[in-house]
């Protein structure tokens, strides 16, 4: 943006202001800490099976078609209540949305450590990934709706940064679970998602109700940087579902012991981190496929490279990269499909949701069909068809810029439909 002298400005900070209808807005910067803060719970739950899993396994007789289904769960769950909760969220609106996926998160995460059966425990992860489904749904749309739009892609890239976070601090909390027994620790890891509540709802939010529902959300996905833009958000989930499912067994096969597992998912996560949110930034400043670019040529190097290692130190190494070439996807794709919802006048909250069917969608795909064609085939299999359709996907990108136009390509949403 220039002034009249044709000197560059630097966009306002919106602050907590009131709207012409009166109601109070949220300064961007406080949204975004707090919904990262759900994002970190989130995602921290979620991550949390990664060191229990071979216990698990053990303990419950599961093959790795179970594992990954076990695995996958919570991306069953989180598949199946996208669109409902993208729904929710564009007619209530955001705040009570994610208010509603931390009830039901806390009671999920509580009965993930008293239960002791396999359908049990499947069915306490559906039910935390619908809890997520909520959170994501209501979050994103959140942010979306209340931050400027050429800071979309950085304030996005600093949500998914602390979901990462949390990820991190997943193996700890399954190591720890290890020790101490799951029951008293996912107890109070209840409690605990129950007091973010108390923050979430104090962030006004000046959502106005939508009649937008799934027709809307069919009507865009018939647009090219729409289906671009989810396959982007669904092919790192794929990889990164195989990688939780795949990754925890090699290394015990290798003898690493659940400390070193917690560990190599730790440093990775920790990398992921730091790339999200660099690459949220770089996305406003390059365009979108700029990261996206780097992080699928570098996916599609590394995955290839998974069963190589014969040392579980090596490999150890092979996942942390991993982790950290998906680490470039999230934050330029979502902001990505924020910018088609955008250009195609679809509520934030149903972008939210597409994001949540792509990311659970692949997730299921990578843990379940993941473990299922390494039993047939080997662990190589499905990494080597994930690296392939990376590469694929890469070569497919050079015609992208003409497919979004200018402006998306280079990560500067159209003008808004309507």
């Amino acid at each position: 943006m220039r002034d009249a002298s044709g000197t560059q400005r630097r966009p306002a900070r919106r602050a907590a202001t009131a709207t012409p209808s009166g109601a109070r807005r949220a300064d961007p910067r406080t949204l975004v800490r707090v919904v990262s803060v759900v994002m970190f719970v989130d995602t921290m739950l979620f991550a949390v099976i990664a060191p229990l899993l071979p216990g698990l396994a053990h303990e419950l007789h599961l093959s790795k078609a179970s594992a990954g289904l076990l695995t996958a769960s919570y991306a069953i769950g989180m598949l199946v209540a996208a669109l409902p909760c993208g729904v929710l969220a564009a007619r209530v609106g955001p705040r009570p949305t994610m208010c509603a996926g931390l009830v039901l998160l806390a009671a999920s995460t509580a009965a993930f450590g008293l239960l002791h059966d396999a359908v049990a425990l499947n069915l306490a992860r559906i039910a935390e990934g619908a809890a997520g489904a909520c959170s994501w749904g209501g979050g994103l749309a959140w942010i979306a709706d209340e931050t400027p739009v050429d800071r979309r892609g950085a304030f996005i890239g600093y949500a998914t940064a602390a979901a990462i976070a949390g990820s991190l601090f997943g193996p700890v909390i399954g190591t720890v679970a290890i020790a101490t027994g799951r029951a008293p620790l996912f107890v109070g890891l209840a409690v605990v998602v129950l007091a973010v509540i108390v923050p979430v709802w104090r962030i006004p939010s000046t959502h106005r109700r939508s009649t937008q529902g799934l027709r809307s959300v069919l009507a865009a996905c018939r647009r090219p940087a729409v289906i671009i833009a989810i396959w982007l958000m669904g092919l790192p989930a794929i990889g990164s579902g195989a990688i939780n499912v795949l990754g925890p067994l090699r290394l015990h096969r290798l003898g690493a012991p659940a400390a070193a597992i917690g560990a190599t998912f730790l440093i990775g996560a920790a990398l992921a981190t730091v790339i999200a949110a660099v690459a949220g930034r770089l996305s406003d400043r390059r365009g979108r496929l700029a990261p996206l670019r780097l992080g699928l040529a570098s996916a599609a190097v590394v995955l290839v490279c998974f069963t190589v290692p014969a040392d579980a130190g090596w490999l150890a190494v092979v996942i942390i990269l991993a982790s950290g070439a998906l680490g470039l996807f999230w934050a330029p794709a979502m902001a990505m499909l924020s910018d088609a919802a955008e250009a195609t006048g679809l509520e934030q909250g149903l972008a939210a949701a597409l994001s949540n069917v792509a990311w659970a969608g692949g997730q299921v795909i990578g843990a379940g069909g993941g473990g299922a064609a390494a039993k047939h085939g080997g662990d190589g299999l499905p990494m080597a068809i994930i690296a392939g359709l990376c590469a694929a996907t890469l070569l497919g990108l050079l015609a992208t810029p003409r497919i979004l136009g200018r402006r998306q390509a280079r990560g500067r949403p159209p003008v808004t439909a309507g």
